[in-house]
C-alpha cells in the first residue's frame, strides 16, 4: 500500500506544470528585449509617456521605465501581440508632491490599466 501511494506521488510530481491563462511573464523594457513588441516600439511608449507627463503642471523633467509581460487575453490600446505593461517606474522632479504623484499614477492607470501598487513615482534629483 505504501509503495503504491509513493508511486502515485512520484507520478504526480513528474507531471509538467504549465502557466495559467492570463498569467504574465515580466521583463524590464530595454533595447535588447525580445518580446512581441520590438525595442523601438517600447522606447517609443516610454518617450510618449515622458513627453505627456513633462507637460503636466508640477511634474517637471521625467524618466520612465516600463515593465512588460506576455498575456494571452491581453486587451487595451497598447497591447500588441499579447504584450502588456505590468509595471511602471517614474522619476520626476515633482515627485515629492503628493498631488503630483497622484496625478501621475492616475494617468498611468488610465493609459495602461495598471494597478496603483504597480506604479512607483520617485523624486528626481
Amino acid at each position: 500500500m505504501v509503495l503504491l501511494l509513493l508511486g502515485v506521488l512520484l507520478a504526480v510530481m513528474a507531471l509538467p506544470v504549465s502557466h495559467k491563462s492570463g498569467e504574465s511573464t515580466p521583463g524590464i523594457v530595454k533595447d535588447s528585449a525580445g518580446s512581441s513588441l520590438d525595442a523601438e516600439d517600447k522606447s517609443e511608449l516610454e518617450k510618449k509617456l515622458e513627453s505627456l507627463l513633462s507637460n503636466v503642471e508640477g511634474v517637471g523633467r521625467v524618466q520612465v521605465i516600463l515593465m512588460t509581460g506576455e498575456e494571452k487575453d491581453a486587451q487595451g490600446f497598447y497591447n500588441s501581440g499579447g504584450t502588456v505593461v505590468t509595471g511602471v517606474l517614474i522619476a520626476a522632479e515633482g515627485g515629492d508632491n503628493s498631488v503630483v504623484i497622484q496625478n501621475i499614477q492616475q494617468a498611468v492607470m488610465a493609459l495602461f490599466q495598471v494597478e496603483a501598487h504597480k506604479i512607483k513615482v520617485m523624486k528626481m534629483k
